[in-house]
């Protein structure tokens, strides 16, 4: 059975991970306690809308797309298919930066291997 807040959890550690930084660092850019964001990320606690929000940031990572990403992974844990590509008029209707940052994050919560 997936759980909604380990599949958070994992997401958000990764992306910490991948850009090096410590639970020291994100937690005080977060402002969230070191103990309860290692909580977090081990799936042992559940992040508010608002908690998730402060860490996003403090990733500098839009929580769009770390909700995709565990979006993603819950589709893929119920075996169904993940479309590579967000439909055009989709995209047109809800915009984004024009520097294409959206889609380096994107790419830097991608599972590795």
């Amino acid at each position: 059975m997936v759980v909604l807040r380990r599949e958070i959890g994992d997401v958000l550690r990764d992306a910490r991970q991948r850009q090096g930084r410590t639970l020291r660092e994100v937690s005080s850019a977060a402002r969230v306690s070191l103990g309860y964001l290692s909580e977090v990320e081990r799936g042992q606690k559940e992040a508010s809308s608002e908690l998730l929000g402060s860490i996003c940031e403090a990733l500098d990572v839009p929580m769009s797309l770390v909700l995709r990403e565990v979006s993603d992974r819950i589709a893929v844990a119920e075996g169904l298919l993940i479309p590579d590509t967000v439909p055009a008029d989709f995209a047109d209707t809800v915009g984004g930066p024009a520097d294409g940052s959206w889609a380096r994050a994107r790419a830097e919560l991608a599972p590795i291997g």
